[in-house]
């Protein structure tokens, strides 16, 4: 591969490189494995990236390469329970200490529901919650935007009878 494609590609790389992260924390629970699927998430961008050619954005691409990669490690590797992370890791509630308590609780359980989850639901849910619009998501997961509706629709149902059998 020639300098200026190992330099753009660095440069993506650095660009979208929470992408990796994300995915990783979604499927991993652990720091090693994390660790491991960062690495291979990187290695299979660098192998494709020839075959990038820009119809689509590189964090597009780079999500669904990074998701097929995920979901084949995690089959292999399905002794580790995945864990979604929602939010970021420094943001503050800055809420009276009953509801922030509520809320920490509620995140928890969704997380928790979101984590048992089949994996097309979990990549599903991962993007929704990027706020990702059901077009990027049928680029990134290769699946009709009428499906990506569908699914989403019908994994908010499930969350929130999850959420309603919990509290009652």
């Amino acid at each position: 591969m020639i300098q200026k494609d190992k330099d753009g590609f660095l440069l993506q790389l650095q660009q979208h490189r929470l992408i990796i992260y994300k995915i990783c924390n979604a499927y991993c629970k652990n720091t090693s494995d994390r660790d491991d699927l960062a690495q291979e998430i990187t290695y299979q961008l660098w192998r494709s990236f020839h075959h990038f050619n820009g119809s689509v954005k590189f964090s597009t691409w780079m999500y669904r390469v990074a998701l097929n990669v995920a979901i084949t490690f995690y089959r292999k590797t399905k002794t580790s329970e995945a864990i979604i992370q929602l939010g970021e890791p420094d943001t503050e509630i800055e809420d009276r200490k009953e509801d922030s308590a509520e809320l920490e609780k509620n995140k928890n359980l969704l997380q928790q529901f979101i984590n048992e989850l089949k994996e097309l639901d979990k990549a599903l849910m991962i993007l929704y919650l990027e706020e990702k619009t059901y077009s990027e998501i049928s680029e990134i997961l290769g699946v009709t935007e009428t499906n990506v509706a569908t699914r989403i629709s019908r994994i908010k149902d499930k969350l929130k009878q999850r959420f309603l059998t919990v509290n009652n």
